[in-house]
């Protein structure tokens, strides 16, 4: 989802860390969808693990980041990527950071007309996107979080319809590969699903469509979210007990991940962003996150060995101030998708303070309240 003009990466961002924010504190603490009517308050797990000092710096994020929002909405009620023309990407985060706020429901006129535009750009098939733009399993994931945070009975329909969206865009035995290659039982893009209809599959791609049909109450038994769940196992950096792909076997065996899987001649091989290390691919932080909450959300158990490799490179490599395991010249890019996924993947872990490798234990809240603070203008 191309973010162009800096303006843009600033209105981004406002909407990431106000949603991270609001997840800190106002976010149900089992991380399952929102149930209609049911008020905002401040979680159990929340109250009793964020202190005062922490929790008013977090609100004042919070207050900050919605009150930076509500000066770049368009007259349309949406916002963008330009001046004045309207995303639905941008639209669907500002909607849901809003509605995480315990100020904001759906008859609230910034909500409601938010709602109204983010409306304009559903398509025929049910998806939520700009045609030719590329990106539509990234886009309707972000408009189907946004209505399942809704849960507006009036919008149920339309939330249907884009989770059948979804669930098409999964690559299945059947499926064409972007080089017209029939995919087969077994296919390393299997249970994958890309930035458009069966190009190749990415676990950015995957993690968030896992994580639209968790917020919407899709089951993790569910055999559409096994399936993807069979495409993750593949991105990570794990030998023992897998099936033993090339482009992992390549890797550096620590339990992390990496982002894709590509043809290259005959055979198949991993592409990690990270780029490779003497011993090979090489496992970055923000994939790894993802691996982890993606199972989590398939409920592989936690004491699976898959899950537990996960939370040990989670372990190993834990910092806030860059991306972990990248090169230190791409470090800091998409740090507070980053942020995102750490915040998502840890409340769905359950554990509020985390050992490290060495012993130090991390109150994470506390941590990434901290940073956002720091990082905010």
């Amino acid at each position: 989802m191309p973010v162009k003009t800096k303006a843009a990466i600033i209105v981004a961002s406002a909407a990431l860390v106000a949603i991270i924010a609001l997840l800190l504190v106002y976010g149900r603490a089992d991380s399952a969808p929102p149930v209609p009517g049911e008020p905002k308050t401040l979680a159990p797990a929340q109250t009793k693990v964020i202190d005062a000092g922490h929790l008013a710096a977090a609100q004042k994020s919070i207050n900050r980041g919605l009150t930076f929002l509500l000066t770049q909405g368009n007259a349309d009620g949406g916002w963008g990527f330009a001046p004045g023309k309207s995303h639905p990407a941008l639209t669907a985060m500002a909607v849901k950071a809003f509605l995480q706020h315990p100020d904001y429901d759906n008859d609230s006129p910034i909500v409601k007309k938010a709602l109204e535009c983010l409306m304009k750009f559903r398509q025929k098939d049910g998806g939520f996107y700009v045609p030719d733009e590329g990106n539509a399993n990234y886009v309707t994931s972000v408009a189907v979080m946004a209505m399942a945070t809704a849960a507006n009975p009036q919008h149920k329909e339309v939330l249907d319809a884009a989770i059948r969206f979804l669930r098409g865009q999964q690559i299945l035995p059947g499926s064409k590969a972007p080089d017209g290659e029939r995919i087969t039982e077994g296919h390393p893009y299997e249970g994958g699903v890309s930035y458009g209809e069966h190009g190749r599959p990415d676990l950015s791609n995957v993690g968030m469509w896992m994580e639209a049909l968790h917020e919407a109450g899709v089951s993790g038994d569910d055999p559409a979210m096994k399936r993807a769940l069979a495409f993750v196992k593949r991105m990570q950096n794990r030998t023992e007990g897998t099936a033993g792909e090339v482009f992992v076997a390549k890797g550096e065996d620590d339990g992390g991940f990496v982002y894709a899987v590509r043809r290259q001649g005959a055979t198949f091989v991993g592409e990690s962003k990270a780029g490779e290390s003497r011993r090979g691919l090489r496992s970055y932080g923000s994939m790894t996150y993802i691996g982890f909450k993606s199972m989590l959300y398939a409920n592989v158990a936690k004491d699976d060995p898959r899950v537990q490799a996960a939370y040990e490179w989670i372990r190993r490599y834990w910092r806030l101030d860059s991306n972990p395991n990248m090169p230190e010249a791409q470090s800091k890019e998409g740090l507070f998708y980053y942020y995102h996924v750490f915040a998502k993947a840890l409340r769905a872990w359950g554990q509020d303070v985390i050992p490290d490798a060495r012993g130090v234990k991390h109150n994470w809240r506390h941590e990434l309240i901290e940073v956002l603070a720091r990082q905010q203008r």
